[in-house]
């Protein structure tokens, strides 16, 4: 165990010059929510092999269950395919083929009518593992990414605001500005929620780059939104889905029947209609349970609706904005940074979400944080300064970073590995009850298939 209570004397380093007085028997040993790690395993780069990642490199310390184990190296933490297999590189691939110029090495066969269906929270993971729940999804898993059979990476973190927006700019978290779920508003100097946009924030000024659906739409191609009538107005949807016509429709069946009549209006057709509810189920109650279940086996039937009503000379595409992992209810597998003193000291800001962190230290105090986070989460997270996890390509590419975007990111960036995440239930009381949770660089929560079916 290592709980604050478990713990002496303070560990930053700056403040107070102790070192903490704990027996090896009261630190070590890996942590009871996580499973046993091949201590062969390198994670990089990020494919569609393994679930939750999980990582040793000193097996012979693992091994003891009676020291501290090392933590983790951020330079050996997965990084998502920007450039050649992430979400910001599907929709480029896609208007290549209308004859658009193209800024990703993915290739896309080209098709004259194209529709994206994007299912909040589909992960390859997930669908892979259920086959008996989603068998159309399943017979298409051969067809993933242009028949090589093999998912895209979501890009970091794998959450549905940055993965939207990389859905619909083309570009990746460092250079649309939506880099987590909550992050520091610069000029304000208060965290903002990108997927409630709280406080108020005016969306172009957050985002200013346009959409590649109003880039396609501005070369003459028929573009269109279909998705549930509450998201047509929200400021992610300005600044990551804009372009085109709107059609608003509560029911999924005359949702996905409303995209299959747009792609056949016109001969060159990019359609986008969208579905939420398997990821607000599997945040509810767990990707294991019966209610996560029943969803998968709807969007299952959406997805063979929509194929079966395909105009000719149409390309579908299915694909996800994240995956997810379920996190026990257990002192070993939730760090509560409002109840942990260390984990707290010197923190001004908590962003992020509980699998994937960004940490705002107090003036003068980052890599004291840095060291104590790292050394109070070990082998249950790759923990980073802000620098290394640009450096490391996290965000995006070398220099797809932009600098209006730098000081959105935490001071230390923390991508949890395993089943464990920080919650703070004083202060998130909502999403520290959540059981299913995602955003971090496991294959879980980074992979998404991109099925394909065409006419």
């Amino acid at each position: 165990m290592r709980r604050p209570q478990l713990r002496g004397g303070p560990r930053l380093h700056r403040l107070d010059h102790r070192r903490r007085p704990l027996a090896a028997h009261q630190r070590g040993g890996r942590r009871a929510g996580d499973r046993a790690a091949d201590p062969a395993v390198r994670p990089v780069p990020l494919r569609g092999h393994g679930g939750v990642l999980e990582v040793s490199h000193h097996p012979s310390a693992a091994a003891l269950g009676s020291v501290d184990p090392v933590p983790l190296d951020p330079r050996d933490a997965p990084v998502p395919e920007y450039g050649t297999g992430s979400l910001s590189d599907l929709l480029p691939a896609i208007t290549a083929g209308f004859g658009m110029p193209a800024s990703t090495g993915l290739v896309l066969p080209p098709a004259d009518r194209v529709c994206v269906f994007l299912v909040d929270g589909l992960g390859w993971h997930a669908l892979r593992d259920h086959p008996h729940l989603a068998p159309f999804l399943t017979s298409l898993l051969p067809t993933s990414r242009a028949g090589a059979g093999e998912p895209l990476t979501t890009g970091f973190p794998s959450t549905t605001a940055a993965s939207l927006a990389s859905v619909g700019t083309g570009l990746p978290p460092g250079a649309h500005g939506l880099p987590g779920y909550k992050v520091l508003a610069p000029d304000t100097g208060v965290l903002m929620n990108q997927l409630r946009w709280e406080p108020w924030t005016e969306p172009r000024v957050w985002q200013p780059h346009p959409t590649v659906f109003a880039r396609a739409h501005a070369a003459g191609v028929h573009t269109a939104h279909v998705s549930g009538p509450r998201f047509e107005r929200t400021p992610l949807t300005q600044v990551a889905l804009t372009g085109g016509l709107w059609t608003g429709r509560e029911n999924p069946a005359a949702r996905v029947d409303a995209a299959a009549a747009r792609l056949a209006e016109a001969d060159r057709a990019l359609v986008y209609t969208y579905y939420a509810d398997l990821d607000g189920n599997g945040h509810r109650h767990g990707i294991d349970s019966q209610q996560w279940r029943e969803q998968l086996r709807q969007v299952d039937a959406l997805a063979r609706r929509l194929a079966e009503q395909l105009p000719p000379r149409s390309a579908l595409y299915i694909t996800g904005d994240h995956g997810m992992v379920d996190v026990p209810f257990t002192e070993e597998s939730r760090f509560d940074f409002d109840e942990d003193w260390e984990l707290s000291a010197g923190v001004a800001l908590l962003g992020g979400e509980g699998r994937a962190r960004h940490v705002y230290a107090v003036p003068g105090a980052t890599a004291d944080v840095h060291a104590v986070w790292r050394d109070v989460l070990a082998d249950a997270a790759f923990v980073a300064t802000r620098e290394e996890a640009v450096a490391l390509g996290w965000f995006g590419p070398p220099g797809a970073v932009e600098d209006r975007v730098l000081p959105r990111i935490g001071d230390v960036v923390v991508a949890m590995t395993g089943y464990a995440a920080v919650v703070a239930t004083r202060t998130e009381p909502n999403e520290s009850a959540l059981v299913g949770m995602h955003g971090s660089v496991t294959p879980a929560e980074q992979l998404v298939p991109l099925l394909e079916v065409r006419t």
